[in-house]
């Protein structure tokens, strides 16, 4: 990976200062674009607009930042208009990370009201010039950015540590583990263990069949004296006994709290029913908390966990393709609230994750499709060859034969590792994995919670998504076609609910994601790639009514 950032925005935005410091403390080399067009040409930036115009002006631009992206290890303030030309939005979005800087008009004309040096506010009217180059520029600024930062605090120092604090480990361009996981090594039910490296919140995940059955590993995944076994009523009858049993076996003192099954009951009122329970048994900051189940009891027992006493320990043990494949893993927890999902929660990690691919075995098929709908997900942003095995071996999946759903799974968590690994608490890369997501939280809130799956709100939710990037020209229509009709096959809803486009826009206006009042969607750019980005209001209608529709 190159490790380079690259800074964008407006003029007058602090680019250069802020990149300077941010060179500084990063150790890396500071270039600003602007002052290498003039070293190249030997003329100052107004000369060159006055003697050759703005497009040529734009022409040495684009050539100097051609060549300065291709460079490694450098924080490279650009010009106000760099992303003005496609060939150099697309060189720093995949060359770095890039950082938008996103300043008030009021602030950028109180910096600049002295500056000679500014040839686009040589005019009678300064503020208007600058509220058109904005209006024209910051949907590609926010094309471009992985991460934007608003620029209102004047001191520097505070906004480079708000840069620090959100950059991922190395660069936001991803740069993915080639695969560990290969369909050999998952036959015969061998387990697999992957590695999540957040150093001491680390943790393995166990993959393999007949798991529950290991006292070995329980015991050692599983160290405390005291554990609180967090299920639902679907899954208790099926696996608790079993579960209790091996504790029983390993000298552990065990209890349970049992709570209604479903999306339903992902809530206060219920999460108080974990709590109650600990406080009855008296439990300690020792006791640690399992989470046997799927997505929902993962969250539920997560969050109790991050809470109970200021935190607790808890393993995961997930039950359903779904958990095993994404909720388990990552460390998000939470509750919904009646206005949106999953907005009430804490980024834990636990201590370990065991996923048990024999509970698959009874899993309905309904929840089946539903898991698939995240397995869809991880290929469809970032690994297109995996993308096209999904095609060739759905009807496996959907068969449950065991080493194709080793596979899925093992693969499907060494994606989403790598992705927590260099962005754990979702300040910019993690996002991605929301691909989906923002139509599918609202059709789950506007249905009511429960009325669809949470697999198949998603599934449907990234063939809007698809649709949003073919008509923005970011995926052809073949892509756009081949990721419906595999989230088909996997037996999930393709066409939308008719919530009214005014609840629609609502619903996906509670998202994480929105900064400063913008829906921010993930878009594919191409099939096995992805961008986070907000767009026009006109394009998301067209897509909510044709998505709807069809």
């Amino acid at each position: 990976m190159s490790g380079n950032i690259f800074l964008v925005g407006l003029m007058g935005s602090g680019k250069t200062t802020v990149g300077r410091a941010l060179a500084r403390k990063l150790n890396k080399r500071f270039i600003d674009s602007d002052h290498e067009i003039e070293a190249r040409t030997g003329v100052s930036i107004p000369v060159i607009f006055e003697i050759e115009g703005e497009v040529s002006f734009r022409q040495r631009e684009a050539d100097v930042i051609r060549d300065l992206t291709a460079l490694s290890d450098i924080v490279l303030a650009t010009g106000g208009g760099a992303v003005l030309n496609p060939d150099s939005l697309r060189y720093l979005h995949e060359r770095g990370t890039v950082i938008y800087l996103r300043a008030g008009i009021n602030s950028i004309l109180q910096r600049t009201r002295n500056d000679k040096n500014r040839p686009l506010l040589r005019t009678a009217d300064p503020r208007k010039k600058l509220e058109e180059l904005e209006a024209q520029r910051h949907p590609l600024y926010q094309q471009a950015a992985h991460l934007v930062i608003e620029t209102g605090r004047p001191n520097v120092q505070h906004l480079v540590q708000s840069i620090l604090d959100k950059l991922p480990k190395s660069s936001t361009k991803v740069d993915f583990q080639p695969y560990q996981t290969d369909m050999q090594s998952v036959k015969n039910g061998t387990l697999q263990t992957l590695n999540l490296d957040l150093g001491e919140r680390s943790y393995s995940i166990s993959i393999g069949q007949q798991l529950l059955e290991d006292s070995l590993l329980i015991a050692e995944k599983i160290r405390g004296k005291h554990v609180v076994i967090v299920t639902n009523t679907v899954v208790a009858p099926l696996y608790l006994a079993r579960l209790e049993a091996q504790f029983k076996s390993l000298d552990k003192t065990c209890s349970a709290v049992i709570l209604p099954d479903g999306e339903a009951y992902k809530n206060w009122d219920h999460l108080n029913l974990i709590f109650d329970h600990l406080l009855r048994h008296k439990c300690d900051r020792k006791t640690i908390l399992i989470a046997l189940g799927g997505g929902v009891i993962g969250d539920m027992t997560g969050f109790a966990a991050a809470t109970y006493m200021r935190g607790v320990p808890f393993v995961q043990i997930p039950t359903t393709l779904l958990s095993q494949v994404d909720s388990s893993v990552g460390g998000k927890t939470g509750i919904n609230h009646p206005l949106g999902k999953n907005m009430i929660g804490a980024f834990y990690q636990p201590q370990a994750v065991i996923a048990d691919t024999s509970t698959l075995n009874s899993l309905p098929d309904k929840e089946l499709s539903a898991g698939l709908a995240e397995v869809i997900k991880h290929g469809a942003i970032i690994d297109a060859g995996f993308f096209t095995w999904l095609e060739q071996n759905m009807a496996r999946l959907r068969a449950k034969e065991p080493d194709a759903l080793a596979y899925v799974i093992a693969r499907s968590c060494e994606i989403k590792a790598d992705v927590v690994q260099q962005d754990e608490r979702e300040g910019g890369l993690r996002a991605i994995l929301n691909f989906g997501h923002t139509f599918g939280h609202a059709i789950e809130a506007g249905l009511g919670f429960g009325t669809w799956l949470h697999g198949e709100a998603v599934g449907c939710g990234m063939v809007m998504a698809a649709e949003l990037s073919f008509r923005l020209g970011h995926i052809d229509y073949v892509s756009k076609t081949r990721i419906k009709q595999l989230v088909e096959n996997a037996g999930l809803p393709v066409v939308a609910p008719d919530l009214g486009e005014q609840r629609w826009l609502e619903l996906m206006e509670v998202d994480k994601k929105n900064e400063g009042g913008q829906i921010k969607f993930i878009l594919l750019k191409p099939l096995g790639t992805s961008v986070i980005s907000s767009v026009p209001e006109q394009v998301l209608l067209e897509t909510l009514r044709h998505c709807i529709l069809e």
